[in-house]
């Protein structure tokens, strides 16, 4: 048995293996701890481009659609290169924090670039 698996909802110790799943005793969730830690791995805060590519602090990425901007009637075109930019935690899912030339400071979304 594991000791150290606790309940991901309550974190109840006092878990049990139910087949492949594993159960809490105090408010009844089931999981099952291979899926759990897949997706943690997941979640460890890496932010990605929209081919996959690991995305640090002051890399330069490419943007590869055009964007409205939200309030205004400029676009930043597909194509456009934006240097040095700051991995930032949206909430809105805007997670790269950057200065567009002509522009000026704006969020953009990791789906809609590419690293350079």
């Amino acid at each position: 048995m594991d000791s150290n698996l606790k309940c991901p909802v309550c974190g109840c110790e006092h878990v049990y293996p139910d087949g492949a799943l594993w159960m809490c005793p105090e408010c009844a969730h089931e999981w099952n701890p291979a899926e759990t830690t897949a997706e943690s791995g997941e979640a460890s805060g890496e932010i990605r481009d929209a081919n996959g590519n690991v995305l640090a602090d002051g890399d330069t990425v490419t943007v590869i659609k055009d964007l409205k901007i939200k309030g205004s009637s400029m676009v930043v075109k597909g194509g456009t290169k934006v240097k040095n930019i700051r991995l930032s935690d949206g909430g809105d899912g805007h997670d790269i924090a950057c200065k567009i030339a002509g522009i000026g400071a704006m969020n953009l979304k990791s789906e809609f670039v590419r690293k350079a």
